[in-house]
């Protein structure tokens, strides 16, 4: 699934693409992208519409056009958001046939420049809404926590947010109403360079974990970003080229190699039904804590 560092990473490409230009035709080529909407009604809505900013909230990308509208898309676990034209294909039709994207294209939006923006989809799991502002900020604001690259993560809330809880660490991190942006892949680079086991519970987290946490959640992010994200299997960036994080993992797909830390063999384990990957010897798994008991 792309997560912040690839959809940030798309974002910072569409934003000089698109702002500033019109949506001249909208088409919905498969009805569950943005189902329960009905297509029909979500391209005439789009028709016409003048884009004023991308953004990006968690892994949400957001369109925003005129008349206080949003365009909120998600990627789900293989979407991509891909920049086409007349002159990358060598003609000015939606799609080309010979083209490999076409059997996964969900929708397509082609602006007054002759610029088109194609969704794409193989497992046909993203989505696409349009919100009206105020509806927009209730969408979000009840599925998403902080923003990990902003002020607000803080060890502090980190600890707040992980009080009493027993849900594993990896668990925790890939709760988007605690922390929003992570998963798999740099749930598991940030554990990793906090040295914290995946399995311990949340709530047993101390001052120190949880400040060793928020600088390798942070870390592990903006390196990512700095590589144009991980491309393991269906992430592109919106001129199809592949990110490079992947080079860069610690400890992610990397079972039975050694442990850039301390030489220790990297292991693989389920948790909450995700592949997830750790070093043993150096990632310290804590204890739950107990309550006192009331005199």
């Amino acid at each position: 699934m792309p997560e912040l560092p690839e959809v940030e990473t798309i974002r910072s490409q569409l934003e000089p693409a698109l702002v500033g230009r019109t949506i001249a035709r909208a088409r919905v080529v498969d009805d569950r992208w943005c189902r329960p909407e009905p297509p029909r009604a979500v391209e005439a809505e789009l028709k016409g519409a003048l884009i004023v900013s991308v953004r990006r909230r968690g892994m949400y990308l957001m369109v925003g056009l005129d008349g206080d509208r949003h365009l909120v898309m998600h990627l789900r676990m293989t979407g991509n958001l891909l920049l086409a034209g007349a002159e990358r294909f060598g003609a000015p039709r939606l799609y080309e046939p010979e083209q490999p994207e076409e059997r996964f294209l969900r929708a397509s939006f082609e602006l007054d420049d002759g610029t088109e923006l194609w969704f794409t989809d193989a497992r046909r799991f993203g989505h696409g809404s349009v919100f009206a502002g105020a509806e927009l900020e209730a969408y979000l604001g009840e599925r998403l926590g902080v923003e990990p690259l902003g002020p607000d993560l803080t060890p502090e809330h980190l600890l707040a947010q992980a009080a009493g809880r027993t849900a594993p660490l990896k668990s925790f991190l890939l709760d988007q109403r605690r922390v929003a942006g992570i998963g798999n892949i740099y749930a598991d680079e940030a554990l990793h360079r906090a040295e914290l086991h995946p399995l311990s519970p949340a709530g047993s987290m101390r001052a120190i974990h949880s400040e060793a946490l928020v600088e390798g959640i942070v870390e592990a992010l903006e390196l990512g970003l700095a590589n144009g994200g991980s491309s393991i299997d269906d992430y592109r960036d919106s001129r199809g080229e592949q990110g490079s994080m992947q080079e860069e993992f610690l400890v992610h797909t990397r079972e039975g190699q050694e442990c850039p830390r301390c030489g220790g063999e990297i292991h693989r384990i389920v948790v909450g039904g995700r592949s997830t990957y750790f070093c043993p010897d150096c990632q310290v798994r804590l204890r739950r804590r107990r309550k006192r008991a009331k005199r």
